[in-house]
Protein backbone atom coordinates (compact mmCIF):
# COMPACT_ATOMS: atom_id res chain seq x y z
CA UNK A 1 0.00 0.00 0.00
CA UNK A 2 1.46 4.11 -0.59
CA UNK A 3 0.77 6.36 2.26
CA UNK A 4 -0.25 9.64 0.49
CA UNK A 5 0.68 12.32 3.16
CA UNK A 6 -0.86 15.52 2.35
CA UNK A 7 -2.89 14.12 -0.42
CA UNK A 8 -5.59 16.03 0.38
CA UNK A 9 -3.96 18.98 -0.87
CA UNK A 10 -3.70 21.31 -4.18
CA UNK A 11 -1.04 18.09 -5.73
CA UNK A 12 -1.34 15.36 -3.56
CA UNK A 13 -5.04 14.98 -3.99
CA UNK A 14 -4.53 14.95 -8.19
CA UNK A 15 -2.17 12.39 -7.75
CA UNK A 16 -4.30 9.80 -5.00
CA UNK A 17 -6.80 10.55 -8.38
CA UNK A 18 -4.34 8.99 -10.22
CA UNK A 19 -3.54 6.10 -8.24
CA UNK A 20 -7.43 5.45 -7.97
CA UNK A 21 -6.90 5.48 -11.94
CA UNK A 22 -4.25 2.55 -11.64
CA UNK A 23 -6.23 0.80 -8.86
CA UNK A 24 -2.93 1.33 -6.99
CA UNK A 25 -3.69 0.79 -3.26
CA UNK A 26 -3.37 3.64 -1.34
CA UNK A 27 -4.36 5.23 2.23
CA UNK A 28 -4.50 9.13 2.13
CA UNK A 29 -3.49 10.84 5.64
CA UNK A 30 -3.65 14.55 6.20
CA UNK A 31 -4.18 16.66 9.05
CA UNK A 32 -7.19 18.96 6.93
CA UNK A 33 -5.30 22.28 7.88
CA UNK A 34 -4.89 23.11 4.84
CA UNK A 35 -6.35 20.54 2.82
CA UNK A 36 -10.15 19.43 1.70
CA UNK A 37 -11.81 16.24 2.19
CA UNK A 38 -14.07 16.81 -0.93
CA UNK A 39 -10.72 16.43 -2.96
CA UNK A 40 -10.16 13.14 -1.56
CA UNK A 41 -12.52 11.30 -3.61
CA UNK A 42 -13.01 7.88 -2.98
CA UNK A 43 -9.59 6.91 -1.38
CA UNK A 44 -9.67 5.93 1.81
CA UNK A 45 -8.55 8.83 4.80
CA UNK A 46 -7.22 9.09 8.14
CA UNK A 47 -6.62 12.14 10.40
CA UNK A 48 -3.04 12.49 10.96
CA UNK A 49 -0.31 15.17 11.66
CA UNK A 50 3.16 14.46 10.92
CA UNK A 51 4.27 16.83 13.54
CA UNK A 52 2.93 14.19 16.06
CA UNK A 53 5.17 11.23 15.86
CA UNK A 54 2.63 9.75 17.99
CA UNK A 55 -0.23 9.80 15.56
CA UNK A 56 2.18 8.50 12.78
CA UNK A 57 3.85 5.90 14.50
CA UNK A 58 -0.04 4.95 14.84
CA UNK A 59 -0.70 5.07 11.15
CA UNK A 60 2.53 2.66 10.67
CA UNK A 61 1.43 0.22 13.32
CA UNK A 62 -1.84 0.25 11.93
CA UNK A 63 -1.59 -0.22 7.87
CA UNK A 64 0.70 -1.97 6.42
CA UNK A 65 2.79 0.28 3.70
CA UNK A 66 5.60 -0.18 0.83
CA UNK A 67 5.68 3.06 -0.42
CA UNK A 68 5.20 6.79 1.15
CA UNK A 69 4.60 10.42 -0.85
CA UNK A 70 5.13 13.17 1.12
CA UNK A 71 3.18 16.58 0.10
CA UNK A 72 2.62 17.83 3.67
CA UNK A 73 4.13 20.89 3.40
CA UNK A 74 3.31 24.95 3.89
CA UNK A 75 4.20 26.15 0.31
CA UNK A 76 3.90 30.63 0.91
CA UNK A 77 7.25 32.06 0.31
CA UNK A 78 6.33 35.18 1.70
CA UNK A 79 4.70 33.42 4.75
CA UNK A 80 7.60 31.89 5.30
CA UNK A 81 9.89 34.41 5.28
CA UNK A 82 7.56 36.09 8.08
CA UNK A 83 7.02 32.83 10.04
CA UNK A 84 10.27 30.83 9.35
CA UNK A 85 9.49 28.66 12.64
CA UNK A 86 6.57 27.73 11.41
CA UNK A 87 7.61 26.03 8.48
CA UNK A 88 10.87 24.66 9.98
CA UNK A 89 8.41 22.81 12.37
CA UNK A 90 5.87 21.62 9.78
CA UNK A 91 8.50 21.00 6.50
CA UNK A 92 11.52 19.83 7.80
CA UNK A 93 10.76 18.25 11.95
CA UNK A 94 7.34 16.73 10.59
CA UNK A 95 9.84 14.92 7.77
CA UNK A 96 11.93 13.97 10.82
CA UNK A 97 9.25 12.14 12.38
CA UNK A 98 7.69 10.57 9.29
CA UNK A 99 11.21 9.55 8.41
CA UNK A 100 11.45 7.86 12.10
CA UNK A 101 8.18 6.29 11.68
CA UNK A 102 9.36 4.88 8.59
CA UNK A 103 12.59 3.54 9.95
CA UNK A 104 10.97 1.47 12.98
CA UNK A 105 8.22 -0.04 10.51
CA UNK A 106 10.86 -1.12 7.80
CA UNK A 107 9.56 1.49 4.66
CA UNK A 108 11.98 1.99 2.40
CA UNK A 109 11.03 3.97 0.07
CA UNK A 110 9.93 7.63 -0.31
CA UNK A 111 8.95 10.02 -2.73
CA UNK A 112 9.31 13.86 -1.87
CA UNK A 113 7.58 17.29 -2.97
CA UNK A 114 10.49 19.40 -3.09
CA UNK A 115 10.98 22.75 -4.75
CA UNK A 116 12.49 24.97 -7.37
CA UNK A 117 13.07 27.26 -4.91
CA UNK A 118 15.87 25.04 -3.63
CA UNK A 119 17.84 26.77 -6.27
CA UNK A 120 17.19 30.51 -5.24
CA UNK A 121 18.70 33.07 -7.56
CA UNK A 122 19.50 30.56 -10.43
CA UNK A 123 22.94 31.11 -12.39
CA UNK A 124 21.70 29.39 -15.81
CA UNK A 125 18.45 29.18 -17.14
CA UNK A 126 17.54 26.49 -17.76
CA UNK A 127 17.96 25.26 -14.15
CA UNK A 128 19.75 21.63 -14.46
CA UNK A 129 19.87 19.31 -11.08
CA UNK A 130 23.31 19.94 -11.08
CA UNK A 131 22.93 23.86 -10.34
CA UNK A 132 24.06 25.21 -6.82
CA UNK A 133 21.87 25.38 -4.29
CA UNK A 134 21.09 28.72 -2.45
CA UNK A 135 17.75 29.24 -1.71
CA UNK A 136 16.20 32.72 -0.78
CA UNK A 137 13.70 31.86 1.60
CA UNK A 138 12.88 29.66 4.41
CA UNK A 139 10.32 27.64 2.52
CA UNK A 140 12.84 26.50 0.07
CA UNK A 141 15.27 26.15 3.00
CA UNK A 142 13.10 23.66 4.29
CA UNK A 143 13.00 21.44 1.33
CA UNK A 144 16.97 21.49 0.74
CA UNK A 145 17.05 20.55 4.51
CA UNK A 146 14.77 17.42 3.68
CA UNK A 147 16.80 16.77 0.66
CA UNK A 148 19.87 16.37 2.97
CA UNK A 149 18.76 14.33 5.33
CA UNK A 150 16.93 12.36 2.51
CA UNK A 151 20.80 11.72 1.08
CA UNK A 152 22.10 10.81 4.28
CA UNK A 153 19.26 8.49 5.34
CA UNK A 154 20.10 6.59 2.43
CA UNK A 155 23.47 6.38 3.08
CA UNK A 156 23.00 5.38 6.55
CA UNK A 157 19.66 3.56 6.84
CA UNK A 158 19.01 2.11 3.11
CA UNK A 159 16.41 4.27 2.14
CA UNK A 160 15.16 4.88 -1.35
CA UNK A 161 14.30 8.41 -2.15
CA UNK A 162 12.92 10.53 -4.75
CA UNK A 163 12.70 14.44 -4.71
CA UNK A 164 10.57 15.35 -7.04
CA UNK A 165 11.70 19.54 -7.48
CA UNK A 166 8.77 21.25 -8.93
CA UNK A 167 8.59 24.32 -10.31
CA UNK A 168 4.92 26.28 -10.39
CA UNK A 169 1.94 23.58 -10.14
CA UNK A 170 -0.81 25.26 -11.66
CA UNK A 171 -3.96 23.71 -13.82
CA UNK A 172 -6.73 21.73 -12.73
CA UNK A 173 -8.23 18.38 -13.45
CA UNK A 174 -9.22 18.09 -16.86
CA UNK A 175 -12.19 16.55 -15.94
CA UNK A 176 -13.11 18.95 -13.93
CA UNK A 177 -13.06 17.09 -10.63
CA UNK A 178 -10.73 18.65 -8.43
CA UNK A 179 -8.60 22.09 -8.18
CA UNK A 180 -6.64 24.79 -6.69
CA UNK A 181 -8.47 25.84 -3.61
CA UNK A 182 -5.73 27.38 -0.91
CA UNK A 183 -6.77 29.48 2.07
CA UNK A 184 -5.97 31.99 1.80
CA UNK A 185 -5.32 31.79 -2.04
CA UNK A 186 -1.71 33.06 -3.08
CA UNK A 187 -0.81 30.99 -6.23
CA UNK A 188 -0.93 33.71 -9.38
CA UNK A 189 -3.42 31.85 -11.88
CA UNK A 190 -6.08 31.61 -10.00
CA UNK A 191 -5.72 34.94 -8.11
CA UNK A 192 -6.12 36.36 -12.00
CA UNK A 193 -9.00 33.95 -12.82
CA UNK A 194 -10.41 35.60 -9.62
CA UNK A 195 -9.76 39.42 -10.53
CA UNK A 196 -10.77 38.53 -14.32
CA UNK A 197 -14.50 37.53 -12.88
CA UNK A 198 -14.96 40.25 -10.59
CA UNK A 199 -14.91 37.79 -7.29
CA UNK A 200 -11.95 39.99 -5.37
CA UNK A 201 -10.10 43.26 -5.62
CA UNK A 202 -7.53 44.17 -8.73
CA UNK A 203 -4.65 41.54 -8.86
CA UNK A 204 -1.53 42.82 -7.32
CA UNK A 205 1.63 42.34 -9.37
CA UNK A 206 4.88 42.13 -6.39
CA UNK A 207 7.51 43.80 -8.82
CA UNK A 208 7.36 45.37 -12.33
CA UNK A 209 11.37 46.46 -11.83
CA UNK A 210 12.64 42.75 -12.28
CA UNK A 211 15.93 42.77 -14.91
CA UNK A 212 13.01 40.76 -17.53
CA UNK A 213 12.02 41.92 -20.50
CA UNK A 214 8.97 43.77 -18.98
CA UNK A 215 10.07 44.03 -15.48
CA UNK A 216 7.72 41.08 -13.94
CA UNK A 217 9.00 37.79 -12.76
CA UNK A 218 9.08 34.53 -15.02
CA UNK A 219 7.70 31.26 -14.02
CA UNK A 220 7.67 27.96 -15.46
CA UNK A 221 4.52 26.79 -15.05
CA UNK A 222 3.63 23.08 -14.71
CA UNK A 223 0.53 21.10 -15.27
CA UNK A 224 -0.88 19.85 -12.01
CA UNK A 225 -1.72 15.96 -13.70
CA UNK A 226 1.21 16.05 -15.18
CA UNK A 227 2.62 16.22 -12.28
CA UNK A 228 0.59 13.76 -10.93
CA UNK A 229 1.96 11.53 -13.96
CA UNK A 230 5.98 12.21 -12.96
CA UNK A 231 4.90 10.57 -9.46
CA UNK A 232 3.78 7.38 -10.80
CA UNK A 233 6.23 7.11 -12.54
CA UNK A 234 9.13 7.70 -9.95
CA UNK A 235 7.34 4.88 -7.74
CA UNK A 236 7.54 2.40 -10.27
CA UNK A 237 11.38 3.69 -10.63
CA UNK A 238 11.59 3.22 -6.74
CA UNK A 239 10.08 -0.47 -7.12
CA UNK A 240 12.70 -1.13 -9.59
CA UNK A 241 15.47 -0.31 -7.84
CA UNK A 242 17.32 -2.32 -5.48
CA UNK A 243 20.29 -0.08 -4.30
CA UNK A 244 20.02 2.68 -1.55
CA UNK A 245 19.04 6.07 -3.17
CA UNK A 246 18.71 9.63 -3.16
CA UNK A 247 17.79 11.49 -6.72
CA UNK A 248 16.86 14.93 -7.06
CA UNK A 249 14.83 16.03 -10.29
CA UNK A 250 13.30 18.96 -11.77
CA UNK A 251 9.31 19.22 -12.90
CA UNK A 252 9.12 22.08 -15.40
CA UNK A 253 7.80 22.59 -18.78
CA UNK A 254 10.72 24.73 -19.61
CA UNK A 255 9.44 27.75 -20.89
CA UNK A 256 9.35 30.74 -18.55
CA UNK A 257 6.65 33.03 -19.07
CA UNK A 258 5.84 36.34 -16.69
CA UNK A 259 3.69 37.81 -14.81
CA UNK A 260 2.23 39.60 -17.35
CA UNK A 261 1.90 36.88 -19.74
CA UNK A 262 0.20 35.11 -17.35
CA UNK A 263 -2.16 38.22 -16.92
CA UNK A 264 -2.78 37.91 -20.72
CA UNK A 265 -3.10 34.45 -21.59
CA UNK A 266 -6.00 34.51 -18.59
CA UNK A 267 -7.57 37.30 -20.86
CA UNK A 268 -7.65 35.28 -23.97
CA UNK A 269 -8.62 32.12 -21.50
CA UNK A 270 -11.43 33.92 -19.94
CA UNK A 271 -12.53 36.57 -22.69
CA UNK A 272 -12.45 39.59 -19.57
CA UNK A 273 -9.95 41.75 -18.60
CA UNK A 274 -7.61 41.21 -15.25
CA UNK A 275 -7.24 44.26 -13.37
CA UNK A 276 -4.23 44.68 -11.82
CA UNK A 277 -2.09 47.15 -9.77
CA UNK A 278 1.46 47.11 -9.13
CA UNK A 279 3.18 46.86 -5.73
CA UNK A 280 6.73 46.15 -4.19
CA UNK A 281 8.77 43.49 -4.36
CA UNK A 282 8.01 39.92 -2.12
CA UNK A 283 10.93 39.03 0.00
CA UNK A 284 13.11 36.33 -1.40
CA UNK A 285 11.39 35.96 -5.08
CA UNK A 286 14.12 35.76 -7.50
CA UNK A 287 13.28 37.37 -10.81
CA UNK A 288 13.61 33.81 -13.07
CA UNK A 289 12.72 30.57 -12.35
CA UNK A 290 12.92 27.88 -15.15
CA UNK A 291 13.39 24.38 -15.45
CA UNK A 292 15.59 21.90 -17.35
CA UNK A 293 13.01 18.47 -17.19
CA UNK A 294 15.27 16.63 -19.23
CA UNK A 295 16.70 14.13 -15.96
CA UNK A 296 12.57 13.65 -15.88
CA UNK A 297 12.06 12.73 -19.20
CA UNK A 298 15.01 10.25 -19.35
CA UNK A 299 15.08 8.66 -16.36
CA UNK A 300 11.23 8.29 -15.53
CA UNK A 301 10.00 7.96 -18.93
CA UNK A 302 7.79 11.60 -18.27
CA UNK A 303 6.09 13.03 -20.73
CA UNK A 304 3.78 16.05 -20.35
CA UNK A 305 0.94 16.17 -21.54
CA UNK A 306 -0.30 19.80 -20.88
CA UNK A 307 2.76 21.61 -21.32
CA UNK A 308 1.23 24.80 -22.69
CA UNK A 309 0.60 28.03 -20.58
CA UNK A 310 -2.87 28.21 -22.66
CA UNK A 311 -4.42 24.65 -21.75
CA UNK A 312 -3.12 25.42 -18.21
CA UNK A 313 -5.01 28.34 -17.40
CA UNK A 314 -8.14 26.71 -19.45
CA UNK A 315 -8.42 23.91 -16.84
CA UNK A 316 -7.81 26.54 -14.07
CA UNK A 317 -10.27 28.71 -15.15
CA UNK A 318 -12.99 26.29 -16.37
CA UNK A 319 -12.31 24.63 -12.38
CA UNK A 320 -12.45 27.70 -10.39
CA UNK A 321 -15.58 29.06 -12.77
CA UNK A 322 -17.29 26.04 -11.52
CA UNK A 323 -16.38 26.55 -7.59
CA UNK A 324 -16.71 29.82 -6.95
CA UNK A 325 -15.56 29.01 -3.21
CA UNK A 326 -13.49 26.47 -3.67
CA UNK A 327 -15.15 23.03 -2.31
CA UNK A 328 -17.14 24.84 0.22
CA UNK A 329 -19.91 25.07 -3.06
CA UNK A 330 -20.65 24.28 -7.03
CA UNK A 331 -22.18 26.75 -9.17
CA UNK A 332 -24.71 24.26 -11.57
CA UNK A 333 -24.37 21.64 -9.39
CA UNK A 334 -28.06 20.00 -9.49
Amino acid sequence: MILVLGGAGFVGSHVAKALRQKNLPHLVADNLEKGHLEAIGKSPFEKTDIRNPAELDALFSRFSFESVMLFAGYTSVPESVQFPDLYFSNNFIGAFNLLDSMRKHDVKRIIFSSSAAVYGEPRSIPIPEDHPTNPTNPYGETKLAVERLLHWESVAYGLKAISLRYFNAAGADPEGEIGEDHRPETHLIPLAIDAALGRCDALTIFGDDYDTPDGTCIRDYIHVSDLADAHLLALEKLSQTENPCHKAINLGSEHGFSVKDVVDTVERVSGRKVPYKIGPRRPGDPARLVASSRLAKSFLGWKPRYDDLETIVEHAFSWRSCHPNGYEKRLNSG
